[in-house]
Parts: structure tokens; sequence; C-alpha cells
């Protein structure tokens, strides 16, 4: 007898709409398969090695035993006292390492697991459209209702509360957000965040900040982290990921940070799910967060030198495009007549450059695609000669 077991998934699946990275990733394998030389833009895969003094920490740590076992719950005193640490140095911000500060798996995983650990089926979220996948995609896992808060380019892809049904606020458990905002490029003044914490506080709705672009900002803007804001840590907590800056998306490391309670509902799903964070990473992430300045700076001097020429080749087919003040992204329009899958798959198609399409990130998104700012200059400017050879442009 053979079994169909695709009919006998959790109803939880059933409820997540199809991940677009995915399908992407499949279009890709059937390109290079054809032989096309793939120049890919789609995902915010960070390009080059991590640190050389991460590496060397984590090779160093690799030769002693202790390293090898099983690490705490809640993360290795000596991380959690580095991000602490970190936040004073860059906020002001002061955090107890001891319940305040939690290692994770990546934020991917934290977010998602934050909804497994407070959300009951049919609790009311509130998460901007468009916005990173898993702000919304772990709410429907968990069994959350959606309420979603469509952004536009008129108010700059900032929510606006005002737009928030006073039945619904009230309703409302968990509030998700992401200033610099992964897609759209867009930033908050602090006014905002006062904002938005003096709204969580009327209406008691977690606050759920994703600041994993934290130090990829330019031209001397300096993101807001929640917790600076008074009161904020009464009722939110904030993700970081060392992936973005440092090159370390695939060793897996990040924290969340924030009010002890939530910070603790979280640990404690965590405890009956994994063992976290290999040892040999959280003493490589460790030295990541204990890095000059001048090192952040070569950073934020290699993408904004990417964004200014991106800026530049796409001006020149049509777009208007303001410069973002943070993130490793672009966020551009589709030409008219065309969505948002139609249009990066156009792209893939005539010019084996990938990327993103803007619906990806939710109905709010749909009209858009996101460029990621992950190769040097001269493969960019390679991907923006097949696209000018392929003859797209931006019709308004």
């Amino acid at each position: 007898m053979i079994v169909n077991w695709t009919n006998s998934r959790a109803n939880r699946l059933s409820a997540l709409p199809p991940y677009v990275f995915a399908r992407l990733d499949e279009l890709k394998a059937q390109a290079r398969a054809q032989g096309i030389d793939l120049i890919d833009l789609g995902m915010g895969n960070p390009d080059g090695l991590a640190p050389k003094p991460v590496i060397e920490a984590a090779r160093e740590a690799f030769a002693h035993a202790p390293f090898h076992g099983y690490p705490p719950f809640e993360g290795t005193a000596s991380f959690r006292e580095a991000i602490t640490a970190w936040y004073q140095r860059r906020y002001g911000v002061d955090l107890n390492p001891d319940n305040e500060a939690l290692p994770l798996l990546g934020s991917k995983e934290g977010l998602t697991h934050l909804a497994l650990a407070y959300i009951n089926p049919g609790d009311v979220v509130l998460v901007p459209s468009p916005s990173y996948p898993p702000h919304f995609r772990g709410p429907l896992i968990a069994g959350a209702t959606l309420y979603p808060i469509i952004l536009s380019a008129k108010q700059d892809w900032l929510i606006d509360i005002t737009q928030i049904p006073d039945e619904i606020a009230h309703k409302a458990k968990i509030l998700y957000f992401n200033y610099p905002s992964n897609p759209t490029t867009a930033t908050a003044p602090r006014e905002f965040f006062e904002e938005i914490v003096a709204f969580a506080r009327h209406y008691e709705i977690m606050l759920v900040h994703d600041l994993c672009y934290a130090e990829l900002a330019f031209d001397d803007y300096q993101p807001t982290s929640l917790l600076e804001i008074p009161g904020a840590k009464e009722i939110g907590v904030e993700f970081h990921t060392l992936s973005k800056t440092y090159n370390m998306a695939g060793w897996r490391v990040g924290f969340v940070v924030g009010n002890s309670d939530i910070i603790q509902g979280l640990r404690t799903l965590k405890t009956n799910l994994d063992y976290g964070i290999f040892s040999v990473l959280q003493k490589a992430a460790e030295t990541a967060l204990q890095l000059p300045d001048e090192y952040v700076k070569q950073v934020q001097d290699r993408y904004r030198q990417r964004r200014d020429f991106l800026i530049k080749e796409f001006t020149e087919l049509g777009w208007d495009i303001q410069p973002s003040k943070a993130t490793m992204y672009l966020w551009l329009p589709c030409p008219v007549g065309l969505n948002s899958t139609d249009f990066a798959l156009d792209v893939l198609r005539k010019t084996g450059v990938v990327l993103t399409p803007g619906n990806a990130f939710g109905e709010g998104g749909e009209g858009y695609v996101r460029v990621s700012l992950i190769a040097d200059v001269d493969r960019l400017g390679e991907a923006l000669q097949r696209i000018r050879d392929a003859g797209i442009r931006y019709n308004h």
C-alpha cells in the first residue's frame, strides 16, 4: 500500500503561502542546468568571508574540548555579556545579560519560535505588508489571525497606526515590525518609535522589533533601537543577527534582547526544541561584536558604493530611486503592466539576473522587486549591462 503523506500534513502547513524563495531556487537550478551564468541578486546572502579575527576565534575554540559539549540553553555567559556590552556601546541601553539577552540560531528561528511561544490559534497579530516573511509566516504557523498593515510609498513605507481600527487594536496581541526595513529599505525616525511604544502600551500589545540591519547604515544615518525608547522594555523585545554585518549568514547566530518575561517564554520553548548554538560559534560571535568601528565602517562603505553604482545604472534605465539610508537592498517599482512575479521571471529568463518579486513579502509588496547588493561593482555592472542589452527599462 502506498500512503499519500501529502494529504496527512498538519493544517498549519496548509495555512502557509508558497515560499517564493524556494520557488526561485528551483528556477535558478533549472537555469544553471541550462548553462546560464546566473547573477543572483535575490536573497540577502552577503558575499565574502567572515572577518579574519572571527574565523581565528572559531579555529582556536575548536581546539578545546569544552567547546564541543552541549552549550547552556541560555547561551554562554561570555556571549550574553558581549551582546549587552554591544548594546550599551551602540545605543546607551543597559541590559542584564542574565535574563534580558538570549542567543538564537539566527534571528529567523527566534522570530518564528517567539510566535509559537506566545500565539494561540485565533490570536490577532499585526504585521506590516510588505515585511520579512518570518514576521507573518511564524504567526501563521502558530495559528494566528493576521491583520496586515498595508504600507505604501506615499507614506515612506512607515506604519500608520491611525489606520488600525480601535477594535482590532484592542484584540491584537503582538505587532511585528522592522526598521531599517527589509524589503523596502525604509528607515524610521525616533518619533515613530515613540508613537509605536505609546500605542502598544495603551493597547497592551507586545512589540517585536527586528533590527538586523542596525549597522548597514549610510550617510551618517544611525538607526534607532526600540529599546532606546522609555517604556519599550516593558512591552517589547528586539531581534538582531550577525549574518549581515559580519558575513556570517551560514553560521546561524543571532540574539534577542529586551523584556525578561518575554525572553523567558521563548527560552522555555527553545529548551524543548534545541540545544542552542554550538559554543565555538558563540565564541566567534563574541569576537565579531567586539570588532573595532573601523571594520563596520569598511562594510558600510562597501555597500554604499554598490548602492550608489546601482542607483546610477537604474536611473539611466528610467527608474527614479532615492538613495536608501540603510540595509543591503534597493526596492524598485515594476514597469507598468507587469506584476512582481512576471517582472522578476522576465528578467531571469532574458538575462540570468535574479531579483526577488515584492509579493514574496506580502500583498503590500506587489508591484515591486527587491535587488540585493551582494556582488562587487564589476559583477553588478555585468548584471545591469545584461538588463540594458535585453531592452528592459522602467516605463512610468
